[in-house]
């Protein structure tokens, strides 16, 4: 049966997260549609090098970040306005018809690029509605006192779609081209709706229900004065985006970069980007086990400076296995600190602002943040890689004493 905003009973909301089925359904739509985003990208980026040159491949992968990064904020916008639930579902269905629709397609033709490239720019689109709404669903789903629980489990979906996508998008390519590796993607997206539409979501509180008024374009202003205005809003945002910064570069491409340099090859990297995937989903476990951590605020801090610290030092050690116990290191603390981080930001925002919110913090990890990809690779080619691993490791380090020295954030608790 379909519930629409009914409010989630008393005895769910005291059940632990990993035992609420109203939870676990959240888990399993979020689970496939990540499943289905990994074969997705696999099947796209195998089709374009399949059809044009690398040139043309690098633009078919990248057109779906232009609308991503433009409108990533009025998704927020749109999720505060008509619901997180609402834009999950619409975004979902878009991305099974789209897709399926491409998999239809290729089965009278050969991909062409601007195909691809049509495809790719829905994609990015349908992203900026998805990402703010699906991180602003989590406390409308389960009590606030388990919010860390939920994105430690939101961090263990992330890692398995990571692990299986890749291998099952392969697999797919492998038996019946980019067709069926499509289809395959279309087919998880329609399996996460059902799980959506049974999904019972809590009403805001009374005093808050009015939500977004007015224009979008004054919503979107409400939004960010209220950022501006919160005590730890505010500095969490500063301290997301300096990590993410010194983060994304050497873990993505300075890894890769490494492994040549040092000589390690394929498998090599793959051991190190193993170990960091471990060490994250370690994180994600530990949270979704014990549920809260005491003094999250300064746990928070400690761990992403613990991150960075093990960041400088990958790019220094002389052997393949020492940096394989950085990069656990680096995916643990990192991993720990980073979701402490989404789960403060969701306690301290005011419901009716949780889309706008979740957009602006998702807007420096999936939008400006990759854009330090090609500063990190020209300074590598200039530099080397470990004065670059250490500069990034200093940049996410400000973002963790920003926090240690601002009281308010470091003393911020989770609720019980």
């Amino acid at each position: 049966m379909t519930v629409t905003d009914a409010a989630i009973p008393a005895r769910n909301a005291e059940r632990p997260a990993h035992r609420d089925a109203n939870v676990l359904r959240w888990l399993g739509a979020y689970t496939a549609s990540m499943i289905g985003d990994s074969i997705y990208y696999m099947a796209l980026a195998w089709a374009a090098a399949r059809s044009g040159s690398p040139t043309q491949t690098g633009l078919v992968l990248a057109a779906g970040s232009i609308p991503r990064a433009a409108l990533m904020l009025g998704g927020g916008v749109l999720a505060d306005r008509v619901g997180p639930r609402r834009v999950v579902i619409g975004s979902d269905t878009a991305r099974c018809l789209v897709v399926l629709g491409l998999a239809g397609a290729l089965l009278f033709t050969s991909p062409a690029l601007w195909m691809l490239i049509a495809v790719a720019l829905v994609f990015g689109v349908v992203d900026a509605l998805f990402l703010p709404a699906v991180g602003a669903l989590p406390p409308r789903i389960t009590a606030a006192g388990e919010l860390a629980r939920v994105q430690g489990l939101r961090g263990l979906a992330t890692r398995t779609a990571n692990v299986v996508g890749a291998p099952l998008g392969g697999v797919a390519v492998a038996l019946g081209g980019p067709t069926l590796a499509f289809a395959a993607a279309g087919v998880l997206f329609a399996v996460s709706l059902p799980l959506l539409l049974t999904l019972r979501i809590s009403p805001l509180p009374h005093r808050e229900t009015a939500g977004p008024s007015g224009t979008a374009r004054h919503d979107l202003a409400d939004g960010l004065r209220h950022i501006r205005r919160h005590p730890l809003l505010g500095p969490l945002m500063l301290v997301v985006a300096l990590s993410e910064l010194g983060f994304v570069g050497p873990l993505n491409l300075g890894m890769i970069l490494l492994a040549e340099e040092r000589g390690w090859g394929a498998s090599g990297m793959g051991w190190v980007i193993a170990a960091f995937g471990i060490g994250a989903g370690a994180s994600a476990l530990l949270l979704t086990v014990r549920g809260r951590v005491p003094r999250a605020g300064l746990v928070m801090c400690l761990t992403v400076l613990a991150g960075a610290v093990a960041i400088g030092a990958l790019a220094h050690f002389p052997s393949l296995g020492l940096a394989v116990v950085a990069a656990f290191c680096v995916g643990l603390f990192a991993g720990l600190g980073g979701t402490l981080c989404g789960a403060l930001i969701q306690t301290v925002t005011e419901p009716a602002y949780l889309g706008r919110v979740t957009s602006v913090s998702t807007l420096f990890t999936h939008a400006i943040a990759p854009l330090s990809y090609p500063v990190t690779g020209a300074a590598v080619a200039a530099w080397g890689t470990g004065p670059v691993f250490v500069v990034s490791a200093g940049v996410c380090a400000a973002g963790a004493v920003t926090g240690l020295a601002i009281t308010g954030l470091r003393r911020a608790e989770l609720p019980r």
